[in-house]
């Protein structure tokens, strides 16, 4: 049998996500040992690939050798750190983000933060819809444990399993995409919206959310209870009600309590945060430099997001440096490109993408998933668009290709099997 992970250490977890899954994760992080939550689906080369540079002393890949884990760490107690969750890779080899092991004070402030946020408390009841691979869900259960709550984990999604267990459990938080609540209000429309009395939090982020399904989600479940937020892997940034986004349409919210946002001159955007909730990408240290800058009261990072902040400090994001389109010497967001397409009647999803061009360095395309010609998006775009930023291919879709948490595959898109 492996040795036990010591303080300090890292494991690997290659195995679904459950109810044991999350207590072994809250296990690990009391003995101050850091899982590294990954896809069990991963090809071994990708493993072999992420993990080279993180080292970890273990790799889990069943739900019997998480259990023959679990026996031998302490019972749950105060997480002294993060989990190391790896970026998404989009750019390169995935980083881990990793926390280091905090001091007992540290460590109470940074769970605090979430409880204090979200209002977790004893009697809430966190319905789990995505991988807890991923960042945002399995904080989201951590959060609802340490607050003394419990969690529901159906499976791999499903609507109607998922439709069951609001029935069954009566959930009163909850964390999706905006892909899950498409898929949940088509399973709706065909056998009845289930009761959502019950919910007091429905938080969503990961992607855009279509201007008709954020709508829909504020009319279906109850008065104040949905939110969204915007952050990355390495961090959390702003959180805002429906309510403000209602008067503001776009925006993703104002810098969370004990954060503070700014924007540089080209839009770069970077967050000041405590010092609980700082990291390093492990292993990597010019990459850790890269994405700090010393401020007058702490340190600020940047994940290389581009966007605007009003007078009143709500954000509006423009998009990744990464997806930047440059064409002919003009800069064009994808994401402000698609948020003036996605009001366009008959279009479901859009998504915005660059592509070599020999005259323009690089062309401005969209792929489209809905009912609209494309004499009609043409026509939308010429008048609510400066010709830069206007699509000059579009390419029509069943669906647009994402990453389980809802991300659109840029690069997908732009692969020349793909365009027309």
């Amino acid at each position: 049998m492996p040795l036990t992970p010591l303080p300090g250490d890292r494991v690997a977890l290659l195995v679904p996500g459950s109810v044991e899954y999350v207590d072994a994760v809250w296990r690990l992080l009391t003995a101050g040992i850091f899982p590294i939550p990954l896809d069990p689906r991963l090809t071994a080369n990708e493993q072999e690939r992420i993990l080279r540079g993180l080292a970890p002393s273990r790799v889990v890949r069943s739900t019997e050798e998480l259990a023959e884990l679990v026996d031998d760490l302490p019972v749950p107690g105060l997480p002294l750190g993060r989990p190391m969750h790896c970026t998404s890779g989009t750019t390169g080899v995935p980083k881990g983000v990793f926390s280091g092991l905090l001091s007992p004070a540290d460590a109470t402030a940074l769970w605090a933060e979430e409880r204090d946020l979200w209002g977790f408390d004893a009697g809430d009841v966190n319905l789990v819809l995505s991988p807890l691979h991923h960042s945002a869900p399995l904080r989201f259960a951590m959060g609802t444990l340490l607050a003394g709550g419990r969690i529901v984990v159906p499976g791999p999604f499903d609507p109607a399993a998922v439709t069951a267990a609001i029935e069954a459990e009566r959930p009163t938080t909850m964390f999706c995409v905006p892909t899950h609540l498409q898929r949940l209000f088509a399973h709706w429309d065909a056998v009845g919206t289930p009761d959502l009395s019950c919910f007091r939090l429905v938080a969503h982020a990961g992607a855009p959310c279509p201007v008709d399904v954020k709508r829909r989600l504020i009319d279906l479940f109850p008065a104040g209870s949905t939110w969204e937020f915007y952050g990355a892997t390495e961090g959390q940034f702003t959180a805002c009600r429906s309510e403000e986004w209602l008067e503001r349409p776009g925006t993703v919210g104002r810098a969370r309590p004990g954060r503070t946002m700014t924007a540089d001159p080209d839009g770069t955007l970077w967050c000041e945060v405590p010092d609980f909730a700082h990291f390093s990408y492990f292993g990597a240290p010019e990459k850790t430099a890269a994405a700090w800058r010393t401020t007058a009261t702490g340190a600020a990072f940047s994940v290389g997001d581009h966007g605007r902040i009003d007078d009143h400090g709500y954000l509006y994001l423009d998009g990744r440096r990464e997806d930047l389109i440059i064409t002919g010497g003009v800069n064009v967001y994808p994401t402000e490109v698609e948020q003036v397409l996605g009001e366009c009647p008959g279009v479901v999803e859009v998504a915005v993408y660059g592509v070599d061009d020999p005259d323009w360095g690089r062309r401005v395309c969209a792929a489209v998933v809905g009912t609209v010609s494309e004499q009609a998006l043409a026509s939308y775009a010429r008048e609510r668009l400066a010709p830069p930023k206007r699509p000059k291919t579009w390419t029509f879709m069943d669906a647009l290709p994402r990453t389980l948490t809802g991300k659109v595959l840029r690069g997908e898109l732009a692969r020349p099997t793909l365009r027309p």
